[in-house]
């Protein structure tokens, strides 16, 4: 029961559930393993749900797992307003260093599926978001990657007055996508076993 709208670069998409409302409030059904891998065309199996509730202005990004531990995420906002933003960092893709943005809010309960290949990020556009995410891979720590928020060869429009951006101390000095290493291969099926 989601719609699936797809974006300029294949295997990203949002996704629209169903929302019945009344009065009383509203009812959707936020996950379905059946509905999900039909959208996608292939199984993904999550093993790991993650939360962070962050204010204004916040910039988380733009992260992804390297190598066999290759996450895909479908991200979503509980409350709040994001920016939320997926690029394409497989070497030999035809949209290589090319993003996707879309709104997500407590409101319009979009999903945004990222698969593996795509490096991740969003900026928190209300006073605060809850953001939650589902990947298909745990998180390994020395299998963190990331590149510069600001990479001017991206040129992401963030929705936030840069005096506005709050980084973290890591994402401060992530390299620019030119100079990343350990990105992904456009020629391999990182979910083939």
């Amino acid at each position: 029961m989601i719609e699936v709208i797809r974006t300029a670069i294949p295997g990203l998409l949002i996704l629209e559930p169903k929302v019945f409302g009344d009065e009383r409030g509203y009812f959707m059904e936020s996950w379905n393993q059946r509905d999900f891998d039909a959208a996608v065309g292939r199984p993904v199996r999550f093993v790991q749900d993650n939360e962070s509730k962050s204010r204004y202005g916040v910039l988380r990004g733009l992260h992804y797992q390297k190598g066999r531990f290759a996450q895909s995420k479908l991200v979503r906002v509980v409350s709040g307003r994001v920016l939320d933003v997926a690029v394409d960092i497989r070497r030999g893709s035809p949209w290589f260093g090319k993003y996707v943005s879309c709104e997500l809010s407590g409101e319009n309960h979009r999903q945004f599926f990222i698969p593996r290949g795509f490096a991740h990020g969003f900026s928190v556009l209300s006073p605060e978001a809850v953001f939650q995410y589902k990947c298909d891979c745990l998180y390994e720590p020395s299998a963190e990657g990331a590149i510069a928020w600001n990479d001017p060869s991206l040129g992401i429009e963030w929705g936030l007055p840069e005096e506005a951006i709050l980084l973290s101390g890591k994402d401060r000095h992530h390299p620019f996508l030119a100079d990343a290493k350990d990105l992904f291969d456009y020629n391999i099926d990182y979910y083939a076993e």
